[in-house]
């Protein structure tokens, strides 16, 4: 199991197996099997539970209802670097960002040859792509369209497709923080965007903001709902659950940062130690290395 939600449960721990209990039972998961434990409203966790997660390599992330908020995580899924170095490697080179850039957009709106396209042109074509999927969803559900507007800090004073927007984006950006950190990934490190703690985040959650949360926002808009905020939640909780989005989630930073690796050869449940070497790359670790061990590099 790549990811279990849970809420509303006490988990704990019999021997090799996290247990949630509810006024139903109890319910026994192999902690071994487990790559991400999701915990929504209303859960409460042992310290004996978390011990074997962590024995097990496995993380925990809380969150809210069906995941669609992310609040904090414990240990990464990943017991090795190689997809947050890769994610380091890959940002820290103009090339190579816009390498990526240019997939994430290709992701978005695929058909369109952006192979020569700069930063600048992406951006202005997303901008132009975007518009036109928001006139578009404007016209078929009969909500009328001013542009993005809202403020962060008061939810209440956007209009109604304003605040569904945002309760949408919101749940997209808790699954992709869910993965991101599961995988051992950096939120923070951005390709698209920049100079925030969830730059990553806001990158991996647009690519599916045009196939889901637009669409929910604007049919919800055109309910005229009492709470359009909860209305939207529970419908983005339905959508993602539909399109596998944790699933895609997964396949596409994996994608993004590694390419077409087989998971075989990616290593990234190798619980190995190495040592950096500035000549040759990295050595074995839990070796006594003397002084100088004839290679001229050192």
């Amino acid at each position: 199991m790549t990811f279990l939600y849970l809420e509303h449960a006490v988990i704990s721990r019999d021997a090799s197996a996290i247990t949630a209990t509810d006024e139903r039972g109890t319910v026994h998961v192999p902690a071994a099997a487990l790559g991400a434990l999701l915990l929504g409203p209303g859960t409460r966790v042992t310290h004996q539970a978390m011990v074997l997660l962590a024995e097990s390599g496995s993380t925990v992330v809380w969150v809210g209802e069906r995941g669609v908020r992310y609040y904090a995580h414990g240990r990464s899924l990943a017991r090795s670097s190689r997809l947050l170095e890769a994610q380091a490697e890959l940002v820290t080179k103009r090339t190579t960002r816009l390498d990526v850039a240019r997939k994430m957009y290709e992701m978005r709106f695929p058909g369109e040859d952006v192979a020569a396209l700069t930063m600048q042109q992406l951006r202005g074509r997303e901008g132009a792509r975007v518009r036109k999927t928001y006139r578009e969803h404007s016209e078929r559900t009969g909500v009328p369209w001013g542009g993005r507007d809202y403020r962060p800090d008061d939810f209440a004073a956007s209009d109604v497709v304003n605040q569904a927007l945002s309760a949408a984006t919101t749940c997209l950006y808790g699954v992709a923080h869910a993965v991101i950190v599961a995988l051992g990934c950096s939120p923070g490190l951005g390709f698209v965007h920049t100079g925030h703690e969830r730059s990553f985040v806001y990158d991996v959650a647009d690519l599916y903001k045009a196939e889901l949360a637009i669409p929910v926002a604007f049919e919800a808009a055109a309910m005229e709902l009492a709470d359009v905020g909860g209305h939207v939640r529970r419908t983005m909780r339905d959508r993602m659950h539909e399109a596998r989005l944790l699933e895609r989630c997964v396949r596409d930073v994996r994608w993004l940062l590694l390419g077409d690796v087989a998971d075989e050869d990616v290593g990234e449940l190798a619980d190995v130690v190495m040592l950096w070497d500035g000549a040759r790359g990295a050595v074995a670790g839990g070796t006594a290395y003397g002084e100088y061990d004839g290679d001229p590099g050192w």
